[in-house]
């Protein structure tokens, strides 16, 4: 059977984050994660839905696995899943599992599938059994078969406990393909309109119930997840090229990579993934983070809950619960705060709409080639796009949008000094040490 693998969307909830394909977890982008997936469920015939944004790298990648991964482009983004599987209506037929390359899963949902798609029905789809409300589409389901998708319904009318996860079966990927390109929609939903749309004209599609991991990356607060999922699986330890300090101190399980130096007196408490070249400097402490290569976490930095890519500079900085993209550098003594006054839940601002983290612990979001000045500081859930600078002393409460140069104004005011301290008594201050 052959696998569409969806992977071109634009990631417009995940920004500043350029594009969440190649978000890399312990060192791998996460659709190197998604193809290892498949090729280890035997899925090696491979065709990935790409954009002109990424078709270039997910080509590269692919080249670099043992696995038969060929590449076609999605033109019109605006038609989102619809737009990916027509796209790829020319170089499929037959049986066709489509997979979204965003919704990280475990090989039990392909076994489920490969076990279903055994019998006589037209399509499978598998679905994730909740036990609270999940703002997706649900599965109408009698006697095993889907009747409908219900988009988004309101708390408490879900048809099922089943919500549409994109790990679908189609047995006649081309009878897919003519209901797709037969319906209209003002929403993006094209694609479900069409499932609709087979299952009144009776074709059979059987609900999967799937009840393992399912971990969708849609914002920024989702990546820590699927850290803790990949560290989980991976092989721990610490490389024989490491240099680690007599003096440092390493707690729990730690994947410390190829060239990486940990100085004296610094703490790494796992779970934690630090990547190849990469320093964590003395009195550093990092925790609970992914680290991506040649970073340097420097003196008296503390890193915690973040994810932060490759060539990410630090000094005397603190850093929490964050994502932060590549070739970031932070001034000496700028911080990020991750709890509000309040402790309420961090809010987010997209598009002018407020969305809940569901935590009261978020930092700041930040994409690729970032420079912070010394002592700025950065307010829970603000977003700082690309290629921007952030000035000294700043206090940043606002998303800040990509290529900016911020700075602060004040006034310095200088008058004479009336005071002196030439002649100041320390001796009593002197004996208080001695004492």
């Amino acid at each position: 059977m052959k696998v569409l693998l969806l992977a071109a969307g634009r990631s417009k909830r995940m920004q500043p984050v350029e594009d969440k394909n190649f978000l890399k977890f312990l060192g791998k982008p996460l659709i190197q994660w998604q193809l290892e997936l498949l090729h280890e469920n035997c899925f090696d015939d491979v065709l990935v839905v790409g954009s002109a944004h990424n078709m270039d790298r997910i080509s590269d990648i692919g080249k670099s696995l043992d696995m038969n991964v060929e590449i076609c482009e999605q033109e019109d983004l605006e038609l989102g899943m619809a737009g990916a599987v027509l796209s790829a209506k020319d170089k499929l037929d037959g049986p066709v599992l489509i997979f979204s390359s965003n919704d990280v899963v475990e090989s039990k949902a392909f076994e489920l599938l490969k076990d279903a798609a055994l019998g006589n029905e037209d399509a499978y789809i598998l679905g994730k059994k909740v036990t609270e409300y999940f703002p997706g589409g649900y599965l109408e389901v009698e006697d095993g078969f889907i009747k409908n998708i219900i988009e988004k319904p309101e708390p408490g009318s879900e048809p099922s406990d089943l919500v549409n996860l994109v790990v679908h079966v189609h047995k006649d990927f081309g009878k897919l393909v003519n209901y797709l390109e037969k319906v209209s929609s003002d929403k993006d939903d094209r694609y479900e309109v069409a499932l609709s749309g087979m299952i009144k004209d009776g074709v059979k599609m059987k609900a999967v119930s799937y009840d393992g991991v399912w971990l969708p990356i849609k914002f920024p607060w989702h990546v820590r997840k699927v850290f803790d999922h990949f560290f989980e699986k991976a092989d721990k330890g610490v490389s024989d090229s490491a240099k680690i300090s007599k003096n440092a101190v390493i707690n729990g399980d730690v994947i410390i990579e190829d060239g990486v130096k940990v100085f004296d007196c610094a703490v790494v408490n796992g779970p934690c993934f630090i990547g190849k070249d990469s320093i964590v400097a003395t009195n550093a402490l990092v925790r609970e983070s992914n680290i991506g290569e040649k970073c340097v976490i420097g003196f008296a930095s503390e890193v915690a809950r973040s994810f932060l890519g490759d060539s990410v500079w630090t000094h005397s900085n603190y850093i929490g619960d964050s994502v932060l993209g590549n070739n970031i550098s932070f001034g000496a003594g700028c911080v990020t705060g991750n709890l509000r006054l309040d402790e309420k839940n961090v809010l987010v601002d997209y598009d002018g709409k407020k969305l809940d983290t569901q935590s009261s612990k978020f930092g700041i979001v930040v994409g690729d080639n970032v420079r912070f000045g010394i002592n700025a500081s950065i307010m829970p859930g603000v977003k700082i796009g690309s290629g921007s600078f952030i000035g000294a002393g700043v206090v940043i409460a606002q998303n800040i949008p990509e290529k900016s140069f911020v700075r602060g104004s004040w006034d310095l005011k200088i008058s004479e000094n009336h005071s002196s301290v030439e002649n100041v008594d320390r001796s009593n201050y002197k004996k208080n040490l001695d004492a």
